[in-house]
């Protein structure tokens, strides 16, 4: 069932933008797919960004019901769960945000690992995917997506992510000042290990993994860059808006 409602519609989703990319380019069809993907579910990583912005700018409400209701668990969630509502927190955007990330994984591992790409399997195709009359994968001419060890993808993968990281941090600042130096201390680790430690890690796997994932994992970063300065443009307009009245 898995196969059937998740991996199979996305593998011939792929297929389809195999079919319709010039030369059958593979590479600008993982962009495309990853395009979609995160467009679709542009609300669910808008939430997520909200999410995180709330949580920090709660955490001091928060650690207060923590020590005020510390000896009632009961008292604690039904007071954690009344912020959220006041503040407009949603606590699983950030897991429903990472989920949407997963399907696209698939689709690639499925088509590269066990279909083996050049390779179609036709007999998934729904009837009216065909196909396609070429398949390119060779990502602008030089890129084969098939190989692994490409050092300036792994690169750029490491330096979006840095970015991806940093831009994340900036939006925490305001509130991180607000906490007690003993957090703020630890989330300043966490912070760090996010803007150093997982861009590495992003680059290992870019560069010990066939050339096809690091390009997923660029696509992502670049669409989750300019989804951030689309909701940082839409949460500045609203204040104006707000300090205006």
């Amino acid at each position: 069932m898995f196969e059937t409602l998740l991996v199979k519609p996305l593998y011939n989703g792929f297929i389809f933008l195999i079919g319709v990319m010039p030369g059958g380019d593979v590479g600008f069809a993982i962009i495309v797919l990853t395009l979609i993907i995160r467009v679709l579910f542009y609300p669910a990583f808008a939430a997520s960004i909200r999410t995180q912005m709330g949580m920090q700018a709660a955490q001091a409400e928060l650690d207060e019901i923590n020590k005020k209701y510390k000896d009632d668990s009961t008292a604690k969630a039904q007071h954690t769960l009344a912020l959220y509502k006041e503040k407009n927190i949603r606590p699983f955007a950030g897991f429903v945000a990472l989920l949407v990330q997963i399907p696209v994984f698939l689709a690639l591992y499925f088509a590269f690992f066990r279909e083996g790409l050049p390779h179609i399997a036709e007999n998934l195709l729904y009837s009216f995917v065909h196909v396609p009359a070429m398949v390119n994968l060779d990502f602008l001419g030089f890129v084969n997506l098939l190989e692994a060890h490409n050092i300036v993808l792994a690169v750029i993968v490491a330096g979006l992510q840095y970015l991806v990281a940093y831009f994340s941090m900036a939006r925490t600042n305001t509130a991180l000042a607000a906490m007690p130096k003993e957090r703020q201390a630890a989330q300043r680790m966490q912070q760090q290990m996010m803007l150093y430690f997982l861009p590495a890690i992003m680059a290992f796997a870019a560069y010990s993994l066939p050339a096809a994932v690091g390009l997923y994992f660029a696509a992502g970063n670049v669409v989750s860059l300019a989804q951030e300065w689309v909701i940082r443009k839409q949460l500045a307009k609203k204040a104006n808006t707000v300090g205006t009245t």
